[in-house]
């Protein structure tokens, strides 16, 4: 039984720091100039994000490709700027995407 608490605690420590990490590339891509995880900025929240595509099993493809090329029109007029791998590598990339869309 102890080694099944260690186990859980172990799994939820890696979750936390995943978590923790996928937010601080967040932050060093520098996307909270333009999104916050809970309110409307120039782009959508997170959560918006997260809420729109749930269940959506090409999301995170679609965002990553979104991401890198940039857009306009899903979520108002005003365009996301392209983000290439010399600003947030593929990694870095896969890993945002994975921990907005886990904000549902």
């Amino acid at each position: 039984m102890h080694k099944l608490s260690l186990l859980a605690l172990s799994l939820f420590l890696l979750a936390g720091s995943a978590a923790h990490a996928s937010e601080a590339i967040v932050k060093k891509a520098r996307c909270v100039a333009c999104h916050t995880i809970d309110q409307k900025r120039v782009g959508p929240a997170y959560q918006d994000v997260a809420a729109k595509y749930k269940g959506d099993a090409k999301a995170p493809a679609r965002l990553f490709d979104k991401v890198r090329a940039g857009g306009a029109g899903v979520w108002g007029d005003i365009p996301m700027l392209a983000h290439p791998a010399d600003k947030i590598s593929d990694d870095d990339l896969k890993a945002a995407i994975a921990w907005i869309l886990a904000l549902h």
